[in-house]
């Protein structure tokens, strides 16, 4: 097995994989497939994996198909140690090239940037199923691996009738750091800046590289931090969240995918909700959602106590910051007016972007939790609304945690928890999770050792439980203490 490179922060699971990939395995040939949103650190990876086993990395750009061959061409020259660098009139005759010299390096093909190849040679995934068809029943050795980070062309790769589906034995997505781990990457150990860090930059690594490992240094630093980062023009983070919109291969009409990415940021999570924010009919959207999905830069989550019904939640930290804070001062932003556009913003930044990002954090946190906190592993973490028809009311609960599913058994709800970023929880909200507990047993679910779980970054009051409640409480420090990055 490769030894991971000293260079490389963290990825250990993701580079078992790649090392394991990377080992080599005689008479057949093999496809591994790695993806991921831009900027997590895909190319680091496998640059180095290539590096370290001796293989062939190739680093495509958005080109014409005639220069994407010539570039081609001199890299596999270069690895091959080739004479004079060959030369393609086309993708058929290179990839034939490639499987047949690329069974004598000892490590893996890299292919980087996949989609630039395949958006100007659409054929070029038929050509590599046909070689590694033909590999097979010659018994050829290659080990191929395709990278990309248009998470819409990543995603077809192997789906459906692609021509790649089924061949692979590596699909490998390189995701963010988590919470706790994004909080070491940065070397925040204050667990409350450390959220507020991660309301903006999220988990994404390449960030830290952006501001050249500037981290806030303190609590009283962070607005400072704020100001001579995200919010300086001259800094790559400020425009980062409208490139990662442009740069998506199936993004058209940037406006009104941006419309859609605010409407969601500023709490219109539902299709109706979202088309109402933007002046559009619910069924013309659907095609723009469906997009932002495939890209991963929304996310659709079930609300767990009503079957059919969904709310879309950005999926980058950045995104929402940029909409909730920058876009609407985006030209004082521009002229260098940082400071009052980030002191008129205060009351946003808390509520619409600390606000629910506690509330994500909150249920990434029940769902790695320690089998005790509540009493099993968990099956299924979310969110949803209980409906109270005699108070003719709804229970917004912010952390639903099921145990797995057993066929013919009611569902078991371990624990219902309320999050707030600045409220002091208290005996109130215990009294709502305790309605919305004793209105769940009534519909047939399993509540009877349901935890009642308070998160708060505010502190509690004095939370007084009756003998029949599972009572927690739980605060900053807990959800960085008692999870602990893999």
């Amino acid at each position: 097995m490769l030894g991971k490179p000293g260079r490389v922060f963290d990825r250990d699971v993701e580079w078992r994989h790649l090392a394991a990939f990377a080992s080599p395995t005689a008479g057949r040939p093999r496809l591994g497939v790695v993806s991921g949103r831009r900027r997590q650190g895909k190319t680091y990876l496998v640059e180095a994996l290539a590096r370290e086993s001796g293989g062939c990395y190739f680093g495509a750009t958005q080109a014409t198909e005639a220069e994407s061959l010539r570039l081609f061409a001199d890299a596999v020259g270069r690895c091959t140690n080739a004479p004079v660098p060959p030369r393609f009139l086309n993708w058929d005759e290179a990839i034939r090239y490639l499987f047949a010299v690329g069974g004598s390096l000892p490590g893996p093909i890299v292919i980087d940037e996949f989609p630039y190849l395949s958006k100007a040679s659409p054929a070029l995934a038929s050509i590599l199923q046909r070689e590694i068809d033909r590999a097979v029943s010659e018994g050829t050795t290659i080990s191929l691996i395709l990278c990309g980070s248009a998470m819409s062309v990543m995603g077809r790769l192997l789906a459906g009738s692609a021509p790649l589906r089924g061949r692979a034995s590596l699909e490998l997505v390189i995701r963010p750091f988590d919470y706790p781990l994004a909080a070491r990457y940065w070397e925040v150990s204050d667990s409350r800046l450390a959220a507020q860090l991660h309301a903006v930059v999220g988990g994404t690594p390449a960030y830290r590289r952006f501001v050249n490992d500037d981290g806030p240094r303190s609590m009283a630093d962070f607005d400072e931090w704020v100001l001579r980062t995200v919010l300086n023009p001259a800094s790559p983070l400020f425009r980062e969240a409208r490139y990662l919109l442009q740069e998506e291969a199936d993004v058209r009409d940037t406006a009104l995918y941006h419309s859609v990415l605010s409407a969601v940021a500023n709490g219109n999570g539902t299709r109706g909700g979202i088309a109402t924010y933007i002046g559009r009919r619910a069924a013309d959207i659907g095609h723009h959602l469906a997009v932002l999905e495939d890209c991963g830069l929304l996310r659709r989550e079930s609300e767990v106590f009503r079957s059919g019904r969904s709310r879309y939640r950005v999926a980058d930290p950045l995104i929402t910051f940029y909409q909730v804070v920058m876009r609407p001062q985006w030209g004082l932003l521009e002229s260098g007016r940082a400071r009052p556009v980030w002191q008129d913003a205060a009351a946003r930044f808390s509520a619409q972007v600390l606000g629910p990002h506690f509330e994500q954090l909150c249920r990434e946190f029940a769902l790695a939790a320690p089998a005790g906190l509540f009493g099993a592993l968990p099956g299924e973490v979310g969110s949803g609304v209980v409906a109270d028809p005699a108070r003719r009311s709804q229970i917004e609960v912010d952390v639903v945690v099921f145990a797995p599913t057993v066929p013919g058994e009611p569902r078991r709800v371990l624990s219902l928890g309320e999050a707030q970023w600045g409220e002091v929880l208290g005996a109130r909200h215990l009294d709502r999770l305790r309605r919305a507990r004793d209105l769940l047993a009534g519909r047939g679910y399993d509540t009877r050792d349901t935890v009642l779980t308070c998160y708060s970054a505010a502190g509690f009051d004095p939370i007084r439980s009756s003998p029949d409640d599972h009572v927690l409480a739980l605060g900053l420090d807990d959800l960085y203490t008692q999870v602990k990055p893999e």
